[in-house]
């Protein structure tokens, strides 16, 4: 009880980032059921160029 008493900030915090951190996940899992990717489809400032979604922009030939 005194470990817990002597950090308990530093138990809240965790907490806190972990219900963050878990909101952020299923977010993420919740728009990749809906179709929608993690990079938003700006492939404008993509490395790859509209690579990565090559069937999505030609109309899904």
């Amino acid at each position: 009880m005194l470990w817990i008493s002597e950090n308990l900030s530093t138990i809240v915090i965790c907490v806190i980032l972990g219900v963050i951190l878990g909101g952020i996940v299923l977010s993420m899992i919740k728009g990749k059921k809906n179709g929608k990717c993690s990079c938003g489809n700006d492939c404008g400032c993509c490395p790859m160029g509209g690579s990565c979604h090559g069937k999505m922009n030609d109309g899904g030939k």
